[in-house]
């Protein structure tokens, strides 16, 4: 790797090589996580190094993690144990060592994005992942729109081609994603109605939701409304009933669902949805989201322009990994849930 000035060396200048991180060694829940002191990453010349600041917390790190559905391994992931051993993807820090090949980045950049391995004190990551973090956004909100706002912008924009005045329902509208998404869908002009439990609908109302509906009381596609664009970001509504409330031009997108089957997990509905799209006058599917420095920065324009606030849930430590993972999979979250890595900026 390389130090600021271009020549070899260590990332920071020093003579330290090792870091604390997030490792695991086989496939399963939270407690095959542990803090460890490894080598630092090394960069090659088309990618950077960062020093992390905060990573953030998403569903599919648990996939990852539980090797779970079993597809996940067959993917690259590893087929009897991780490939990889440190977890977290999300990220904001400080770019520390950029390879002779970037030139879009330098040390000493606040930058946000995706990484590999960002559970560590240090992360490896392409530049073409990373932008620039917005003025006055702190490390810790930064962190929380990697993945997750990513998915909820490609959703909204590409795959349901939201339009102003358009209604629009957002399922598990409280979630990672589903914050996003009512924020982004208001940005585009529509009409967003959240579904969410009850104690986190004051936090969609206050993001931008003209409509709440509480799913412990209200079964919402048993009402008489429909919907443009039915955005469904939790949860397994079959798919006869959410084309129920799609008008007859709808576009149902579904981004998410946990059903904790080890063949196909959540992604039934969504190959029936693929399935069935050609046949009828709906729009129905699913997509894979692309990791892409240019949506990124659209989405620190929406940061910047206070159209898009990354709603933070709650903050753990760095060794406090395995919490935040079983916290998250609780349901508890409203939002994000972030990790602190640099300790001395935890309130």
């Amino acid at each position: 790797m390389r130090t600021d000035s271009g020549t070899p060396g260590t990332a920071s200048g020093t003579a330290s090589t090792t870091m604390r991180a997030v490792v695991q060694d086989a496939y399963g829940e939270a407690d095959v996580l542990r803090l460890e002191r490894i080598d630092r990453p090394t960069i090659g010349d088309d990618e950077v190094l960062v020093r992390v600041q905060a990573a953030g917390v998403d569903q599919g790190l648990w996939h990852i993690m539980a090797g779970l559905p079993y597809p996940i391994r067959l993917a690259g992931y590893g087929f009897r144990a991780p490939k990889t051993r440190v977890r977290g993807r999300e990220l904001a820090g400080r770019v520390e060592a950029v390879g002779s090949g970037v030139t879009t980045l330098r040390p000493g950049d606040e930058v946000f994005g995706i990484g590999e391995g960002t559970f560590a004190e240090y992360a490896v990551a392409s530049p073409d992942r990373l932008v620039r973090t917005p003025a006055g956004l702190s490390s810790t909100r930064a962190a929380a729109l990697g993945v997750s706002a990513l998915t909820a912008l490609q959703a909204v924009r590409d795959q349901a081609q939201v339009q102003a005045g358009e209604r629009v329902l957002v399922i598990g509208a409280s979630g990672g994603v589903g914050t996003f998404a009512v924020q982004l869908a208001k940005a585009f002009g529509a009409e967003v109605t959240g579904v969410a439990s009850g104690s986190k609908l004051e936090v969609v109302r206050s993001i931008g939701a003209d409509h709440v509906v509480d799913h412990r009381s209200e079964d919402v596609t048993a009402g008489g409304v429909r919907y443009d664009v039915v955005l469904d970001t939790g949860g397994n509504t079959p798919l006869r009933r959410l084309r129920r409330i799609l008008t007859p031009n709808g576009r149902l997108v579904i981004v998410g669902a946990e059903t904790g089957g080890r063949w196909l997990g959540g992604l039934g509905r969504q190959l029936r949805a693929m399935l069935l799209n050609p046949f009828t006058g709906q729009r129905l599917g699913s997509f894979i989201a692309s990791e892409n420095a240019a949506d990124l920065a659209v989405l620190a324009g929406f940061v910047a322009a206070g159209q898009v606030t990354p709603v933070v849930d709650r903050t753990f430590a760095l060794d406090e990994v395995p919490e935040a993972m079983r916290y998250l999979r609780a349901g508890r979250a409203t939002g994000k849930v972030v990790v602190e890595v640099d300790e001395a900026r935890r309130p």
